[in-house]
């Protein structure tokens, strides 16, 4: 039993040691985790989060006041990429704070890009919030990266 607990201990502070460290981006409405080394940006109240090398990005852009109906979200987010998939693809659940969460993932094979979409709704309010990354990229570190930022966004309100 004190071995299992030494190796527990041992495998969350080496966990502790090799995580990578981050700012906080904290903007009115939401937060996101900025990963030490990266940039971001504000081009016209969207958001964009990146490695200096520019090899995918975070973008997260939020709407208030769109009327837009939740029967007519699935729809919506498969138009952002031209996907002929069926809404089926695009993934619905109860999130926190009352808001509606769509996720979706696409590959775009003329573009070479991953994107993968997340999208919160809760009445006239939407937040989209997506990584897309060169398909070369899409893996170890940088696939790990993307995926701890993009799972760091939190509405506040």
């Amino acid at each position: 039993m004190m071995k299992k607990i030494l190796l527990f201990s041992a495998i969350v502070s080496g966990s502790l040691f090799f995580a990578q460290k981050a700012t906080t981006y904290d903007a009115p409405n939401y937060s996101i985790n900025v990963p030490e080394g990266w940039r971001s940006t504000n081009d016209s109240d969207i958001i964009n989060i990146f490695p200096t090398n520019e090899i995918g990005a975070i973008t997260i852009s939020e709407y208030h006041d769109l009327n837009l109906p939740k029967t007519e979200t699935k729809k919506f987010i498969l138009a952002l990429y031209h996907s002929d998939d069926a809404e089926s693809k695009v993934k619905e659940n109860k999130g926190k704070k009352g808001y509606t969460e769509y996720y979706y993932e696409y590959f775009d094979p003329k573009e070479k890009l991953f994107w993968i979409t997340k999208t919160f709704q809760k009445d006239k309010d939407l937040y989209l919030v997506t990584i897309n990354c060169g398909q070369k990229f899409w893996n170890g570190n940088y696939m790990t990266l993307f995926n701890e930022t993009f799972n760091s966004f939190k509405i506040k309100k």
